[in-house]
């Protein structure tokens, strides 16, 4: 439904998690749409829950609600076990959980999160200069081959 491409080039990506995610009935009909956008967002332990801040999802045209906020914060469904989990780990200096995509497991809206770690401007040319090396080999085997 949504990615967030972003977050893999400027995050080092440790731990992935699947959760569920509260939405009223417009706007699942929106996301089914593929309306959402997932730029900028990110997720938050709060207490004993977990929410998604600034994940956009546009208002379903044929709905009624007109006091409808596309940004609103949207609670996530995890296990008890889980939340602490990511208690303990947010709780570390430099990672935060960042959301990489939005899909649909069966009828259910699912949102699958990353504990992740922010990546310097070094690392992000790393990572540029090894992909580009990797695509030189490739056009070099693809030229022995012909």
């Amino acid at each position: 439904m949504a990615s967030n491409r972003r977050a893999r080039r400027d995050y080092q990506i440790l731990e992935t998690i699947e959760a569920g995610l509260v939405l009223t009935g417009a706007e699942v009909k929106s996301l089914r749409a593929g309306r959402a956008n997932l730029k900028d967002s990110y997720a938050r332990v709060e207490g004993e829950e977990v929410f998604l801040y600034n994940m956009h999802i546009a208002p379903y045209d044929k709905a009624h609600d007109r006091s409808y906020d596309p940004d609103r914060r949207r609670k996530l469904l995890l296990r008890t076990s889980e939340i602490r989990k990511l208690i303990g780990k947010t709780s570390e200096r430099g990672l935060t959980l960042v959301p990489l995509d939005v899909h649909f497991g069966g009828p259910w809206a699912k949102v699958q999160l990353a504990l992740a770690r922010g990546k310097k401007t070094i690392d992000k040319r790393r990572d540029i200069a090894e992909r580009d090396a990797q695509r030189e080999i490739a056009r070099a085997r693809r030229g022995e081959r012909t």
